[in-house]
């Protein structure tokens, strides 16, 4: 079976597909190992030709002249042409990320797609502002007539943005870039992650076929040499990463020389409190799904389970019952509810922290291995461990895999000091029967988002970021696309 998007010649640079001077690299689906596509490789040359085209087309192109509407409508365009690719962009995903259907339709494709069209509703605000009308004295004639005027403050783009991406969502976090950065009139290079390639380079075909003016989106693929170039080069004027926060940090470094503004979506290990009335079977069904999600390769994922330790050994049950019911394989069967990581590299990383949670004492009630008869591809277990200590590093260090720690407390306050304690701070869970306790422990938890029993499954009009280590900036909601503008305050006189 061909897989879509996978038959790319070249990088996408200034409107046209320019040819890779570097080798290819096979691209993997990690549930079987096998090569899905032969992706072109950027190098530095590369990326410095899409920089000039970005600059250019920024400093000399028509794309940051237009009105606001015109932008959309191109969007517009290209939200049908993404629409119509529905579900060639789903089998993408599945074999070239590994994530099960059901996570793919929803999550990675039909999710990102809404986002897309929420921006697009809000952008036709007007966010000019009209200060109220300001009488001074003349400056430069004290005495003599007062002076009158007004000021308008205006948005406008920031100018050539770079967009870094990383593998785990990459449909969604590669359109996170496009839309905002190109909505407020900036041009883009995006940079995918070199696992997945495709799923950026799809970006250059809806390019054309929506006649979007040269050079205001640019892809380049490659390695560490490419995303250094686009972090410090002076004509890059924003870099937007989403990562991790070793890359994140690394990357403000590499930015404070040409003192380019920096937005950071990061990474998280945020806690689910579960309260002693909280409803067991329903909380523990949804904390097991919440870890099996694109098999734990998400920054917002609920890791850290603290729970009431009078409804502890009870809850602990519930999540292992259900955890034994996921179907772990080939996301390609409709029916496999978790997939793998995405290379070995991964799984390695992940199986070393379960032995370093063991070995530190934390209690393993469930997975910590390799499921049984996957002989191929980079499948993990559902991991649980239960009588976790918030000071292991189980509790502190982002694993990125399908592990879970049981954390105990015995008051609400201690619970909101646990789930602070932290060097993250990017989502959060409250469950509980109280719903007004609930909100009000919501409110101290430091975090850029709280789900309040469940949450409402939504967040296309909310906006998305972190606290602490967890990031920079906010993703989404009504002033996304305020991230990539400037403000401007035009002062004028009144009467003359």
């Amino acid at each position: 079976m061909t897989i879509p998007f996978t038959s790319f010649d070249g990088l996408y640079i200034d409107g046209a597909w320019a040819e890779a001077a570097g080798d290819r690299d096979d691209i993997l689906n990690p549930a079987t190992e096998t090569v899905i596509g032969r992706a072109p490789v950027g190098d530095s040359i590369a990326a410095h030709a899409a920089i000039a085209a970005a600059r250019d087309a920024f400093d000399n192109g028509v794309w940051p002249r237009m009105a606001m509407a015109e932008r959309a409508e191109f969007l517009r365009k290209m939200h049908a042409a993404l629409d119509g690719r529905r579900a060639q962009i789903a089998t993408l995903i599945v074999a070239e990320v590994g994530c099960s259907q059901g996570v793919t339709h929803t999550m990675q494709v039909g999710n990102p797609l809404d986002h897309l069209l929420a921006a697009l509703n809000q952008s036709a605000r007007d966010d000019s502002v009209r200060l109220p009308i300001d009488v001074t004295a003349d400056p430069f004639d004290p005495e003599g007539a007062k002076k009158i005027g007004g000021t308008t403050v205006v948005r406008e783009p920031v100018g050539v943005v770079a967009g870094i991406t990383g593998y785990n969502f990459p449909f969604l976090l590669n359109l996170a870039k496009i839309v905002p950065a190109l909505l407020a009139g900036n041009t883009l290079v995006l940079k995918p992650s070199p696992f997945t390639p495709f799923s950026a380079l799809l970006f250059g075909e809806i390019a054309q076929d929506i006649g979007l003016p040269k050079g205001v989106l640019n892809i380049v693929t490659g390695g560490p040499e490419v995303g250094s170039l686009l972090t410090t080069d002076p004509r890059v004027d924003l870099v937007s990463f989403t990562g991790s926060d070793t890359v994140g940090a690394a990357i403000m470094a590499q930015a404070a020389p040409t003192l380019k503004r920096v937005h950071l979506e990061l990474g998280g290990k945020s806690a689910l409190i579960v309260r002693h009335d909280a409803d067991i079977a329903r909380t523990a069904a949804m904390a097991a799904a919440v870890l099996s999600v694109n098999a734990g390769q998400g920054c917002a994922l609920l890791t850290r389970l603290l729970v009431h330790n009078s409804v502890r050994a009870k809850f602990v049950e519930a999540v292992c019952d259900v955890a034994r019911q996921f179907r772990i394989g080939d996301p390609s069967d409709p029916a496999v509810a978790m997939g793998p990581l995405i290379r070995e590299s991964q799984r390695s990383k992940v199986e070393h922290m379960i032995a370093q949670a063991r070995d530190q004492g934390a209690k393993l009630v469930h997975g910590g291995g390799r499921p049984a008869g996957l002989n191929k591809g980079y499948f993990t277990e559902i991991t649980i461990f239960d009588d976790v200590d918030n000071r292991m590093n189980i509790a502190q260090e982002e694993v990125f895999g399908p592990v879970g720690c049981v954390i105990g407390f015995d008051s609400d306050e201690e619970a909101i000091r646990i789930a602070n304690d932290s060097r993250y701070g990017l989502n959060g869970g409250i469950e509980t029967a109280d719903a007004a306790k609930g909100y009000e422990m919501a409110m101290q938890i430091r975090a850029g988002s709280v789900m309040l029993n469940g949450g409402t499954g939504r967040m296309t009009y909310a906006p998305i970021g972190g606290y602490k280590r967890s990031g920079i900036g906010r993703e989404y909601g009504p002033d996304w696309l305020h991230e990539y503008q400037n403000q401007k305050s035009v002062f004028y006189p009144i009467g003359r």
